[in-house]
């Protein structure tokens, strides 16, 4: 036996307490190939994100943006003089966007937006200009600016009920009914008053991907605009479908094109094809963002107007994006996502071929399915999802929102990385899964029946034997352990 000394990174390894150093700081340094290890270890257990299909959130890129992503990781966006590029890059893709939503701006004309960590930030800012422009316009009126509304659907993403806590606004929401599973623009403007700051659409609504009909939303408020003097705008939440209505339905008009859309968000870490940590907001036109809630700084020489919510954030999603548009330019785009929806068509085949579910997506969209059980009587979606995670895919399942919530649905997010392959093999896996829950529903019949045989063979004057009565509490908790599955949803996102 060879006896050799340890050296002391080798000896701090062999004392380091993993476990016990899981909320507390470790007294001690340990190697970094350790360190490595230990959390590398640990992330092993995290699902595939490729088989995350509850997410819309862009899990794959090219190898070539994954390197510039890499190279700027220590970039702060905010550091303007430091990374004058990084500053037109994000300038550039601005505009880009304003363009693709149909802005109003000459050739020569610079759009007016600003890239966020995300749809919410967004949404909030978005906001915030609403609400500004509409005290600004109370006060000179002299009317009371204590009450501001939007008016919503109950589809709408949990952001929007972040904006109205934090920033206090009420939120005026129209219910879903089984019909429409999106907002009525009917009954969107019938709520909308003099205290609402703008009324707020969604292009691929979270539940069900559907697009929700801004165009006769616009024709609706524009007539009540006429008749009450309130000149209510409308914001649209492309944050799902800014990025898919363009190239796959440019006849739609649901952008710019109309009057009193005013500005528009979209996540670029979703059909925009970057990894997790950018959103866009842009606006019309200057007049519709007040100057007040922009900061001007003068780091690079020149006026560089900002408007964030937070001042630090990376520049690497931001050079990714702008990677994408010139990488992939509108036919590349136009091709993933047709792609995408071609993908959808196969998995919706596939389960109506099967019997057992209802589509309650639409065809026109973001690239999803979403579908309920035709029969929930003996399973529900919620065992699905549960069930399906066996084979590594996370499929959420969820219930709707009111006045819908008693239905219950399934939804499949399709991006650029989900192939026709993995959508046979999703379809193979759901059957199989439906079909061991089937064949488990039988034996539980035939358990049942020959427990009703032994209740009657063991019953004597009336009283139940101390056989039926543990099959009688068996066959209760069986029953409440179900129900109470049944009642268990997945977040949504």
């Amino acid at each position: 036996m060879v006896i050799s000394n340890t050296n002391t990174d080798y000896d701090q390894n062999l004392h380091f307490d993993g476990y016990n150093c899981r909320f507390k700081m470790p007294d001690q340094a340990i190697p970094k190939d350790a360190a490595y290890q230990i959390i590398n270890d640990e992330l092993m257990l995290d699902g595939n994100p490729r088989l995350n299909l509850a997410s819309f959130v862009t899990t794959w890129m090219e190898p070539e943006c994954d390197k510039l992503i890499m190279s700027s990781l220590n970039k702060n966006y905010v550091d303007m003089d430091e990374y004058p590029v990084t500053t037109e890059l994000q300038n550039r893709c601005v505009n880009m966007i304003a363009r693709l939503f149909h802005a109003p701006i000459r050739e020569d004309d610079t759009a007016v937006g600003v890239s966020t960590v995300g749809s919410s930030e967004a949404i909030m800012l978005a906001g915030l200009a609403f609400k500004r422009k509409w005290q600004e316009k109370r006060k000179s009126h002299g009317k009371s600016y204590n009450n501001p509304n939007i008016v919503t659907g109950s589809n709408v993403q949990v952001c929007w009920e972040k904006f109205a806590r934090y920033f206090e606004v009420d939120l005026k929401v129209v219910n879903l009914t089984e019909d429409c599973y999106v907002m009525d623009p009917m009954k969107a403007v019938e709520m909308v008053d003099e205290n609402t700051i703008c009324v707020a659409a969604i292009l691929g609504s979270t539940m069900t991907g559907e697009f929700e009909d801004v165009k006769l939303l616009n024709e609706l408020l524009m007539k009540k605009n006429k008749e009450t003097g309130w000149n209510t705008p409308i914001h649209v939440d492309a944050a799902s479908g800014g990025f898919v209505a363009p190239f796959l339905y440019p006849d739609l008009e649901w952008d710019f094109r109309l009057p009193l859309v005013k500005s528009i968000n979209v996540s670029g870490h979703k059909y925009g094809l970057v990894y997790a940590g950018v959103g866009w907001v842009v606006w019309r036109t200057k007049e519709d963002l007040p100057d007040d809630l922009v900061f001007h700084i003068n780091y690079l020489g020149s006026d560089q107007p900002t408007f964030t919510l937070n001042f630090s954030k990376g520049s690497s999603q931001i050079i990714a994006q702008y990677y994408q548009f010139i990488r992939l330019g509108f036919e590349g785009y136009k091709d993933v996502m047709n792609n995408c929806n071609g993908n959808v068509m196969v998995l919706k085949e596939g389960l109506e071929k099967t019997g057992r579910f209802n589509i309650i997506s639409k065809d026109i969209g973001v690239p999803l399915l979403a579908f309920s059980l035709k029969d929930s009587s003996r399973y529900t979606v919620f065992h699905i999802s549960e069930s399906l995670r066996r084979f590594g895919w996370v499929i959420p399942a969820y219930t709707m929102p009111p006045d819908v919530q008693h239905i219950s649905v399934l939804r499949v997010v399709i991006r650029e990385d989900f192939s026709h392959s993995l959508a046979d093999r999703l379809i193979t896996d759901i059957v199989r899964v439906v079909n061991e829950m089937e064949a488990a529903h039988s034996t539980d019949n035939t358990r049942n029946a020959n427990s009703s045989t032994d209740k009657t063979r063991h019953t004597h004057d009336g009283e139940a034997s101390e056989h039926s009565k543990r099959e009688m509490q068996l066959g209760i908790s069986k029953y409440w352990r179900r129900f109470v599955h049944g009642k268990k949803t997945s977040s949504v996102c």
